[in-house]
């Protein structure tokens, strides 16, 4: 098998989403490809977490058994959010479109398998069937495309092309009412490997109460102002808070720069509890489900204060209202002071790329195609 995954994200960043776990499966199972796209000079001015690789742009490099590569254009293109802008919008994603980096025909061609993640990789859907029709074609749906703000020349191509797919893989049921009619749905939740357990010592933290935020999807700063004025005596720890983390906070909280996922392990066991400061205007509903930080705080059995927005069903999350010190302390309080129990079941990324690959296998897959409210 030869498998070649088109996506925003990078193999080789420090960083680590559902698609890197999906990829190093794959890897078991057959050659496997990771292309970059989305990738130009403009990339500065986003911070995007791939800035890291830009002096191995436009190069193929194996990385722990994966081909890389990160296509670098001039300029990339990008939504601008201008309705009087949409004729050279639609332009931009063309021209992208129809002038491809020469090892990413040759990657299709030679690819039994495409997976497309949510995103820009949809546009390329007519150019893999042109190039290798017989290739399968499955689309993994990390995200809404309202939710990432999506060009509309990027959502009409999902839109013409998802009933052709052999699959579309969708974490959070929630995602199911954001599908084209006639998709071909499976349900895969993402995993989740249980053996992080052994990999978090020892405790990064002093004595005290400490409470613990990764990432900086939909981060909102505003959150520790709040709650470290109101607690001084907790220490609150900020791993990979991106572009909001710059700002100054009270003494009580700890600014750390993006890390290693296996990193930031010892800093999630540790804690007394994590935090997920989503931005509420902004959370979509199957960030409940999709979280990888809310994931793995469960995992660890970690309580977590979250905006009520994403608590759904989970018994271990405290939730709040963005910018209500009262429901932040409320939140604070009863997290810092909970039981340490998980309150979900996890599968591994080894079941979720088998059900990927073959979901008729799996009777859990099955979704019922109708609204879900």
């Amino acid at each position: 098998m030869n498998y070649l995954i088109l996506s925003a994200h990078d193999y080789r960043s420090p960083r680590r989403v559902n698609m890197h776990f999906i990829a190093e499966q794959l890897a078991l199972r057959g050659t496997t490809r990771f292309f970059s796209l989305r990738y130009s000079s403009l990339s500065k001015l986003t911070s995007d977490p791939r800035l890291s690789l830009d002096e191995r742009a436009n190069v193929i490099e194996t990385y722990q058994g994966v081909d890389c590569f990160l296509w670098k254009t001039q300029l990339h293109p990008f939504n601008t959010r201008l309705p009087f802008l949409s004729w050279a919008e639609s332009l931009m994603y063309e021209q992208y479109r129809q002038q491809p980096h020469p090892v990413l025909v040759e990657w299709i061609r030679e690819a039994t398998t495409v997976v497309l993640e949510s995103g820009i990789s949809p546009i390329f859907f007519d150019l893999i069937k042109e190039i290798n029709p017989n290739a399968e074609v499955i689309y993994i749906a990390s995200d809404d495309l309202d939710t990432i703000n999506v060009a509309g020349f990027v959502k009409d191509a999902f839109q013409k092309s998802a009933p052709l797919m052999k699959g579309i893989f969708i974490p959070s049921l929630y995602l199911l009412e954001t599908l084209p009619v006639g998709s071909n749905a499976f349900f895969v939740p993402h995993g989740i490997e249980v053996s992080m357990l052994d990999q978090a010592d020892p405790s990064p933290y002093k004595p005290g109460i400490n409470a613990v935020s990764v990432g900086s999807m939909l981060f909102d700063p505003q959150f520790f102002h709040v709650a470290a004025e109101q607690f001084p005596e907790m220490q609150f720890h900020v791993i990979g808070g991106g572009s909001g983390a710059k700002e100054t906070f009270p003494s009580n909280v700890v600014i750390y720069d993006e890390m290693r996922h296996t990193d930031t392990l010892k800093y999630i066991k540790h804690a007394n509890f994590g935090i997920a400061p989503y931005r509420s205007s902004h959370v979509p509903k199957y960030l409940c489900d999709t979280s990888m930080k809310l994931m793995q705080y469960d995992l660890f059995a970690l309580p977590a204060v979250c905006p009520f927005s994403v608590v759904g069903s989970y018994s271990s999350r405290f939730g709040y209202e963005p910018g209500d010190p009262e429901s932040i302390k409320a939140a604070v309080l009863a997290a810092s002071t909970a039981p340490h129990q998980s309150s979900r079941k996890f599968i591994g990324w080894a079941d979720v790329a088998d059900r990927i690959l073959d979901p008729q296998n799996y009777q859990d897959t099955e979704v019922a195609h109708e609204h879900i409210g």
